[in-house]
């Protein structure tokens, strides 16, 4: 909010000095008018549109960063759900337990397979299961050994 009040300010301002500007009567050298334009006019101006460019700039930011964040959330869900169905989750079970829609869902489970989280199986009536082998493997863990043993 700070920065879309000081940019519209110094805009404001920006625009009362070039009509002072304007209107002066005064007589002086071509490189005072030039630094007198400058200082008044020109450099409330870019530091203005500097502001407001990065208020507008921060709120696409900020959303990217909203819907990047929801989409890690759900994913971090569905491993949590394929956990408890023992490795194997369709859309439709994705859909009912967390409340997502379809689109969604699908949308996550396919990202978790592109990074190599899941494989997919289809069964004969042709649903796409999805199949995390190290969610199934977590019981090994105990089993675990160092790397030199």
């Amino acid at each position: 909010m700070g920065r879309l009040f000081g940019g519209s300010a110094l805009l404001l301002l920006a625009l009362f000095m070039l009509a002072g500007f304007l209107g002066s009567n005064s007589e002086r050298s071509a490189a005072a008018s030039f630094l007198a334009f400058a200082v008044a006019v020109v450099l409330p101006a870019g530091m203005g549109t500097a502001l407001l460019i990065g208020h507008f700039r921060g709120k696409s930011k900020l959303s990217d960063r909203k819907a990047e964040l929801r989409q890690k959330t759900i994913e971090a869900e569905l491993l949590s759900l394929a956990q408890k169905h023992a490795g194997k989750l369709t859309i439709v079970e994705s859909v009912s337990a967390l409340a997502i829609t379809p689109e969604d869902a699908k949308d996550a489970l396919d990202a978790l397979a592109r990074r190599g989280l899941a494989d997919f199986e289809v069964t004969d009536s042709g649903v796409i299961v999805y199949v995390f082998h190290d969610v199934q493997r977590l019981s090994e863990k105990s089993k675990s050994r160092g790397l030199l043993e």
